[in-house]
């Protein structure tokens, strides 16, 4: 895509602070948008917000957790003093627990609810949360895109993961509803879609996936059997979608679910 797809729109990334926030937050500046970083990690965001700068791009570091709706008040305060306008929202922050991580020797009658209840509020609370503060602004700014982060867990069967899995599925259920809302409301100048990254290794899955010595554990090895690709994938090729989704470029698009997989969700194995 052409430098520019972006320009002067102000991008805010929740969950910026991640391993695939710090790939969506260099994507969108080098496209031109104004990034906004916000995440519990300030030190990193600052980190972050102060490479793009230096390599001549716009960016902001904020300090925000999407559990705390006042934290989140005083995000959007400090962005528009800072920029004037919101343009696009990513809802990147999200994650697993592993005390919401069932073994195959668990029983599933005997589950740590808290830590369940935790992992649903993080994936899909956290996302109404931004969306439901940062949205009026994007609605006032009068043209914009709000992009979700589902998973392939929303879409098959993976053991081990239940609490997650049933959070993206309703990440997906949200982003289906939520644009139609959006369209009845706001015609075509709102619009809600969501990306489903395949694998790609972070720092909650790494030692899912890989041993210490960086070879694949067994599970690992799963992943890559389902995965036509035959490997993980990297951040930087969930750019594409991201900034398609959040430029005028797909501005007819709205409700969908993007797989960014290597053709794992279509594969059945044999």
């Amino acid at each position: 895509m052409e430098f520019g797809t972006l320009k002067d729109k102000v991008i805010v990334v929740t969950g910026g602070t991640g391993v695939l926030g710090a790939s969506f937050v260099n994507s969108i500046s080098r496209m031109g948008g104004k990034v906004v970083i916000l995440g519990r990690k300030i030190e990193v965001a600052l980190e972050r917000a102060a490479a793009i700068t230096a390599a001549g791009g716009t960016a902001l570091a904020v300090m925000a957790d999407v559990m705390d709706l006042s934290s989140l008040e005083a995000a959007k305060a400090e962005i528009i003093k800072h920029y004037g306008r919101i343009d696009g929202l990513v809802n990147a922050a999200g994650g697993n627990l592993q005390g919401a991580v069932i073994a195959p020797e668990q029983d599933i009658f005997s589950l740590d609810m808290p830590a369940f209840n935790q992992v649903l509020s993080l994936n899909l609370q956290g996302t109404i949360h931004a969306t439901q503060v940062f949205g009026p602004e994007i609605a006032k700014a009068g043209q914009g895109s709000i992009v979700n982060i589902s998973s392939m867990t929303a879409q098959r069967a993976i053991t081990k993961v239940m609490g997650y899995s049933i959070a993206k599925a309703a990440v997906d259920a949200y982003t289906r509803w939520f644009a139609v809302e959006l369209a009845n409301r706001y015609g075509d100048k709102i619009r809600m879609n969501a990306i489903a990254p395949g694998f790609f290794i972070t720092e909650q899955n790494r030692r899912l996936l890989t041993n210490e010595d960086d070879s694949l554990t067994e599970r690992g090895n799963l992943v890559i059997k389902q995965t036509p690709f035959k490997r993980f994938g990297a951040p930087e090729e969930l750019e594409g979608a991201l900034i398609w989704l959040l430029s005028d470029e797909s501005r007819f698009v709205t409700g969908a679910i993007l797989n960014v997989d290597g053709g794992f969700a279509v594969f059945g194995g044999v």
